[in-house]
């Protein structure tokens, strides 16, 4: 199955000269979603993975559906202030200002193994800021997962220097 031509591309969103890879219609195909998480499962199922962390919000979809084809449970790593529960988190920086992600103190158990998902890799801030996380709480991350990479904005290369990180297509520019 041919995912690329499920994934809609929005030129000069959010600004001119970016093309928004929105895997909202990828997602809204129910073959096609099957199929992504199909191959993500079988990456994963020999694995022993027991958690799937999953980053706000797409990740959240991909990563909940994932756990449940592998029998694992799911972990949500959110926006500041949006887990009701204890919480650790870590700041990031975007291309014009700083962000923050959370993960509940007790997401993950010391050795636990995981992997963590998201839609999209374009520069790697955000996804590196959950393995921040993940290895805080002393998990052992197997692999950094996406459906999307971006190549020229480097996130993959950046991430593959502290963490193995698939991604199951790519696209050119950005």
């Amino acid at each position: 199955m041919d995912l690329k031509a499920l994934i809609r591309t929005i030129p000069d969103h959010p600004k001119p000269g970016i093309l928004f890879r929105d895997i909202t219609t990828l997602l809204a195909d129910g073959p096609g979603f099957r199929e992504v998480i199909t191959r993500l499962a079988a990456r994963y199922q020999d694995a022993g993975i027991a958690k799937v962390a999953g980053i706000e919000a797409r990740g959240f979809i991909l990563g909940g559906a994932l756990a449940d084809r592998l029998g694992a449970g799911f972990v949500p790593i959110r926006k500041s202030g949006k887990l009701p529960g204890a919480t650790i988190g870590h700041d990031y920086e975007l291309e014009y200002g700083v962000d923050r992600v959370e993960i509940h103190r007790d997401a993950v158990s010391p050795g636990e193994r995981v992997v963590l998902i998201d839609d999209l890799i374009a520069t790697g801030g955000t996804a590196e800021a959950g393995l921040v996380l993940l290895r805080r709480l002393e998990a052992e991350v197997v692999e950094a997962a996406f459906v999307i990479d971006l190549p020229e904005l480097g996130g993959r290369r950046r991430l593959e220097t502290t963490c193995p990180t698939f991604c199951l297509i790519a696209f050119e520019g950005h």
